[in-house]
């Protein structure tokens, strides 16, 4: 059975791409382009570059786990809006909030293909924690 845009969008970010380099084949496409939107300014990323990112992430990062408020498909159009909570290396314990983002895919050929991504690091204020779980489609 052929999965969803939703679907590939939504596995990719669940999955264990950091520490699975494969796993970046299967969900993004080799013509990637992502255009995203940081604190630190604009950067515009392909395929290698977000190959080089995962790499040093998983140096960093013992988990990574997304919190999920909002998947929604328009055609083979996907926003998804998340929290990012990880385990690093220094402190295996503790997991802790490191950013929230909202992304917008196109998919092309049944991958990842075109991406727009906003994100801001995260505080540990309950209301702000609050406020990306409030809301679920």
């Amino acid at each position: 059975m052929k999965s969803t845009a939703k679907q590939i969008v939504e596995g990719f970010y669940k999955s264990n791409f950091f520490n699975d380099p494969e796993l970046l084949e299967k969900y993004v496409h080799p013509d990637v382009e992502l255009y995203w939107n940081a604190a630190t300014g604009f950067s515009k990323m392909t395929y290698s570059d977000l190959d080089r990112m995962i790499t040093e992430m998983s140096k960093s990062f013992i988990s990574l786990r997304p919190s999920i408020t909002h998947v929604l498909q328009d055609g083979d159009q996907v926003a998804i809006r998340y929290t990012y909570y990880v385990r690093t290396i220094e402190n295996p314990d503790e997991e802790m909030v490191i950013i929230h983002f909202i992304a917008i895919w196109e998919l092309k050929d049944g991958k990842m293909y075109r991406g727009y991504q906003i994100s801001q690091p995260a505080d540990e204020d309950p209301e702000n924690l609050e406020a990306y779980k409030k809301i679920k489609f």
